[in-house]
């Protein structure tokens, strides 16, 4: 036997012995996002950081094919606006720059506070800003509010109907509740992940967490069906056989978001990318340990229910 079917075997093994002491891995990683995001709450009062799309603010789009210092020109607003929350990003196409986007919570409402920044923005480049050399959007704090409000409602129904789903396809509780439990866990520690990396979610990004729970129904659903309908073999070799496809599932998708990630010149696209890519991530581990071990231990104790009743009849 070659070391690496040795390796192999002694992986089997372990994952077949193991698996309700592994069930501590997903409980304490969800333990510390929970822990995580109540800290990002206690400190800015909300558990997400949130772009202009979802809270309001003033965008500028400036189109200037030239080298400019995005860290240089967001330190020069900082000091023009210390008490503005502002972000700076490159605009690129094909790897060259074409100009930069600055988000920031500026009143756009007055027309006087909108060429006070386009005045610093023309100092801060060098270059007198011309009006078609950008473009400017404001969204009211209260359309941003409303925005939330109306993908964060989509999401929790998306949750729920698939909850309900879930529940009329196996009509069992605790396999149901397991599916459910994967998806859950899946946002809550994406979301503390997201907001470890400071990422601001835009309704783009609300949209990547509405895909992952459907990514994620996926492959608990493809355990579940493998483990509680179909009879052929035994149990670990149908689990074997459930992990080789969801893995591979898994493991392509990977490389498609990856290659978006790197290749898009969408901050939208890459926002997208870069939640599905951590969350999916965070699905191995709650599928095929945590959902794996939930369900085991139920169908164990089916069995020995079954057995003990047979036994006393």
């Amino acid at each position: 036997m070659s070391e690496e079917t040795e390796a192999l075997t002694g992986w089997k093994n372990f994952y077949d012995t193991q698996y309700k002491k592994l069930l501590w891995i997903p409980a304490l990683m969800f333990a510390v996002a929970l822990f995580l995001i109540f800290l990002q709450y206690a400190q800015t009062g909300d558990f997400l950081y949130k772009d202009i799309s979802l809270k309001g603010g003033l965008t500028v789009t400036v189109f200037l094919e030239k080298d400019i210092s995005i860290d240089a020109l967001a330190q020069d607003l900082q000091r023009a606006y210390p008490t503005a929350e502002v972000s700076v990003r490159s605009l690129t196409s094909l790897g060259n720059p074409i100009g930069f986007i600055v988000d920031s919570d500026i009143d756009g409402s007055q027309e006087a506070n909108i060429e006070a920044l386009i005045s610093t923005l023309s100092s801060a480049v060098a270059t007198p800003l011309t009006e078609d050399m950008y473009t400017v959007e404001f969204i009211g704090s209260s359309l941003g509010a409303s925005f939330f409000k109306e993908t964060f409602f989509a999401l929790l129904m998306a949750f729920v109907f698939m909850g309900i789903v879930v529940f009329l396809y196996f009509r069992l509780a605790i396999p149901s509740m397991a599916v459910i439990l994967a998806a859950f866990s899946d946002i809550v520690v994406t979301l503390a992940i997201v907001n470890l990396l400071g990422i601001r979610l835009s309704t783009a990004g609300i949209a990547a967490f509405l895909m992952l729970i459907g990514y994620s129904v996926d492959t608990d659903l493809l355990l579940s069906t493998k483990l509680l309908k179909h009879k052929e073999g035994s149990l670990m070799k149908r689990l074997m056989e459930a992990t080789k496809t969801g893995m591979t599932m898994t493991a392509t998708t990977l490389v498609t978001v990856t290659l978006a990630m790197i290749f898009s010149q969408s901050e939208v696209i890459r926002q997208i990318m870069i939640i599905l890519f951590i969350g999916l991530l965070v699905d191995v581990i709650n599928t095929w340990i945590q959902n794996v071990g939930i369900l085991r231990i139920y169908i164990e104790r089916k069995e020995k229910h079954a057995l003990h009743h047979e036994s006393q009849s």
